[in-house]
């Protein structure tokens, strides 16, 4: 594990947020660019940008605060605002912004909704797979205990199996994307459904706490709900023409 980048004897930077701050800086770029292709607003992109940064934070700080280990911060509640010492759920912060953003797009661009789902997945997916090896460095969401060759601190790197299953969605995206007269959103329900596949098999080798559970644990249910949702639009037939993008 590598949490800390060392840059003196008595000064380092987080690994973890060294990593997502890089991430945040090229997926902006790449967003514009996208944005661009798909001939959407670049304001109104960079706005969902900054909702999505701004409620998959908040998201994944009260998912984790709230349901894994109240207790704990009931104890001390300024540790609420001690982000620094980690403590963020994944599918929080993707429900709060995922909620956040189709509001703003429901009173700002409705007709294209569909089209800012797309052009989003991709850059979502790689900023996931970033994100886990951010995981691996800092060392949290470890798996089970594991005597494979390729184990690292004697336990499943689970965060890896996360970050290679994500990239290879990465590729099946981006692939779609190039499909002729594909259903628009389709890219962002493919998303859907292939994250949450992953995310059940990342969540059957994890080990570290995941708050109270019912037979598997929260993330697992919300990956099944995921699955389901995303699949039922995926094969749902359009109620109205102009449904698909060359």
């Amino acid at each position: 594990m590598y949490p800390i980048l060392p840059l003196s004897s008595t000064f380092g930077i987080p690994t973890y947020y060294l990593i997502l701050s890089g991430t945040v800086c090229l997926c902006l770029w790449w967003l514009v660019r996208r944005s661009e292709q798909f001939k959407l607003s670049r304001k109104s992109t960079l706005d969902l940008s900054l909702i999505v940064m701004v409620g998959g934070f908040l998201g994944g700080r009260l998912f984790h605060v709230f349901y894994e280990d109240f207790p704990y911060y009931r104890e001390e509640p300024i540790r609420i605002f001690q982000v620094w010492n980690g403590g963020f759920v994944f599918y929080g912060g993707a429900l709060l912004a995922g909620l956040l953003a189709l509001i703003y797009l429901f009173k700002k661009n409705k007709s294209n909704i569909k089209d800012y789902l797309d052009m989003f997945a991709p850059v979502l997916s790689f900023s996931y797979v970033m994100g886990r090896i951010a995981c691996l460095l800092a060392g949290c969401c470890f798996g089970r205990y594991c005597e494979l060759p390729w184990a690292f601190g004697g336990r499943h790197p689970t965060q890896a199996y996360a970050a290679l299953w994500e990239l290879g969605v990465l590729f099946i995206l981006l692939g779609i994307e190039k499909a002729p007269r594909k259903k628009v959103g389709a890219v962002f329900y493919s998303w859907m459904i292939l994250h949450a596949i992953g995310r059940l098999i990342m969540e059957y080798f994890r080990d570290d706490f995941r708050g109270p559970t019912l037979g598997i644990s929260i993330s697992s249910w919300i990956s099944l709900l995921v699955i389901l949702l995303g699949t039922y639009l995926l094969l749902r037939k359009p109620t109205h023409g102009g449904s698909t993008r060359s």
